[in-house]
């Protein structure tokens, strides 16, 4: 892939105005653009149809955790909205994956195991009952994906060596928790920048605030490509 591929820009806007101005200025330097759950509860559906109308790939991050039957279904409709990729929750459990995997007519569809949170530390883990490492579990849930028969997983920039050792080169890694130098972590608890994500080997990084708060964010998507190895 080109570097501007590898790039998906997280449109994390209530405003629909203010999601397609910005999806306006990063046209042709983003590769695809995230609506997650604040752009997609605010607007609904009709917004992804916008943003793929207009030939954009769209990254529908919406992290379905459900019985199996609703949760394959969700993901039906992902597809139908023309997302490319979208996210359920790792932790569904193995029935849940395997309804997910591929539901009817969704075959173009990339569905991602979303691992552990980038949010959540060794700490925050113990606390919810998790045991072990951040990259332990995220490892173990990446390995269930696998043999559930989703075609990625999304983990931090801290698991993507240990997920590729354990489930080879095949399974497509899309990482947030991306932060170009000097950038604020926010709440972001396991981060690495832009370079050294994709040098570890992630396939996609997915970057949100470091670009749709600064004051250029086409210009600031396009050091993030300039730095990427």
């Amino acid at each position: 892939m080109q570097s501007r591929e590898r790039l998906i820009v997280a449109l994390d806007r209530s405003s629909r105005d203010e999601v397609l101005r910005l999806a306006d200025a990063l046209h042709g330097v983003a590769g695809a653009f995230k609506i997650g759950l604040q752009a997609f509860v605010a607007n609904g559906p009709s917004l992804v149809r916008e943003i793929t109308g207009r030939g954009e790939k769209v990254f529908l991050d919406l992290k379905i955790h459900d019985i199996p039957n609703t949760a394959g279904r969700a993901v039906a409709e992902a597809a139908a909205l023309g997302a490319f990729m979208t996210t359920v929750h790792a932790a569904g459990g193995a029935a849940m994956l395997r309804a997910c995997a591929a539901p009817p007519g969704a075959a173009a569809l990339h569905v991602l195991g979303v691992t552990i949170l980038t949010s959540l530390d060794a700490a925050e883990l113990q606390r919810i009952g998790l045991h072990g490492s951040p990259v332990e579990n995220a490892v173990r849930l990446a390995k269930l994906c696998r043999e559930c028969g989703l075609r990625g997983v999304v983990a931090s920039p801290e698991e993507i060596e240990a997920i590729r050792a354990a489930c080879g080169i095949d399974l497509t890694l899309v990482v947030p928790g991306v932060r170009p130098e000097g950038s604020a972590p926010g709440d972001q608890r396991r981060t690495r920048t832009p370079a050294a994500a994709i040098a570890a080997g992630a396939d996609f990084i997915v970057v949100g605030r470091p670009v749709i708060d600064a004051r250029d964010p086409c210009a600031a998507a396009s050091a993030i490509l300039e730095s990427l190895p």
